[in-house]
Parts: C-alpha cells; structure tokens; sequence
C-alpha cells in the first residue's frame, strides 16, 4: 500500500483542481457512482455517519443531501480538507457536515460511535488497509453499516482493454498536463491495479470484523460497492 506521508502531499499538490479533473476524466460518472453508493445506507437507523478520506467531501455532500443529519469527515490532506469547506459553506451544510483532518489508521473517535462509515475511493490510499478498516470496525455500532465505493478494473473484452488504455495513457496525459502533476496521475492508475478489488476485498474485510459482505460492480466494473455490518 502506498506511504501515507507521499499521499498527503500528492493531494495537497493536486487539491485545487481535484473535483473539476475528476468529473472531466470520469466523464462526471463518479457524481452517479455516490450517488448510488449512499442508497445502501439505512436512512432512518444511520444518525451518525463517518466519513473517512473524505477529501473534498463530495460524499458527505451527497449523505447530506439524502437525509444523514450528522457527518464527521476526515482526510490527511489539510488542503483537500480547506477546498471541502469552502463547498460545504457554499452549500449552507456547516451544521450537518464537521470537516476535520485525521488519520484512517488512529480515528479520533472512541468506540462504537457511529452508524455507519463510509469510504469513497480512497480505502486504496490507505498505508496498512487493515489497520484502517479495523479503526472503522471499531468506531461502528453494533449491526453497524460500512459502505466502501473504490474503482476497480472490468474484466471483460472489449471493456477490460479499452479501459486500461484509457486508465493508464489517456488520465495520467491529461491529468498531468492540467494539474501539472504528472506523478499524481499516474499515481491513480497504479494505486488502482494494485489493490485487492472484488472477492479479494470481501475476504480482507471478513478478516477485519465485518460480516455479510457484499460487493455490487458499476458501470461495467470500473467501479465497485462493498457493504458489510459489523
């Protein structure tokens, strides 16, 4: 997994143009892709949530805007963090939405305090991914709600080629040239092939405490939604 300290930096580096690259590289899919990974969440029994790597907090927004009344934040990115703040002031959610920085593998809450935690693509950032889900396993309620939206790599032809091509020669050529951050962008597509994804995560989240696991694919499989309860 990725050291944690390069990460930060890569994200305070890229944090001014990080939403609008986003949506342009994703083809503005990932604003669907939260959107469908927030429907899991039982509405009337999540108070609570926490939402880990959080970044600009798009997810929060987007918990928000679906009825969450209570959402903690967190990020090692203090810029990411600063750029999250100013949408949520523009949004009039300060009230609802607490942006803090902290460290996914030492949360800074005490046991059992939430109903739910959320990851949107940024479990893969994680240094030790175990630690990390462990730390959220811990902060959950019992019967608690995880939901984890990450990118995955589609496995079918022409898919699966067409994707890669686009994945690793197209993003990290046009991320690179508008945010002049080349290793940024290829940082994704790296970060992406490295990390365990479909019944590999599954077993890794089992290991960490969470049980009835489950993993729904995305648009193809490019992206994918693990839930589990604790």
């Amino acid at each position: 997994m990725p050291d944690k300290e390069k990460v930060r930096k890569l994200f305070d580096e890229i944090a001014p143009v990080y939403d609008p690259l986003n949506h342009l590289l994703s083809f503005h899919i990932d604003k669907r892709w939260r959107k469908k990974a927030v429907r899991p969440l039982d509405r009337e029994k999540v108070g609570k949530l926490l939402d880990v790597a959080c970044g600009t907090g798009d997810f929060a927004i987007v918990a928000c805007t679906n009825g969450i009344p209570q959402i903690d934040s967190i990020d090692i990115s203090d810029v990411m963090l600063g750029v999250g703040n100013k949408k949520i002031a523009a949004l009039g959610m300060q009230k609802k939405i607490r942006l803090q920085q902290g460290d996914c593998e030492n949360l800074c809450f005490a046991d059992e305090t939430f109903d739910a935690v959320t990851v949107s693509f940024g479990v893969r950032n994680f240094e030790h991914l175990d630690k990390g889900l462990r730390e959220m396993n811990r902060v959950l309620k019992k019967n608690g709600q995880v939901v984890i939206l990450e990118f995955s790599m589609p496995g079918s032809f022409p898919v699966k080629q067409l994707y890669s091509f686009y994945f690793k020669s197209v993003v990290p050529a046009i991320g690179g040239f508008i945010s002049k951050n080349k290793q940024a962008y290829q940082y994704l597509p790296d970060s992406v092939s490295r990390f365990p994804r479909g019944n590999d995560f599954l077993q890794i989240m089992r290991e960490c405490g969470f049980r009835e696991v489950a993993c729904k694919q995305l648009t193809f499989g490019i992206a994918s939604i693990y839930t589990g309860l604790k």
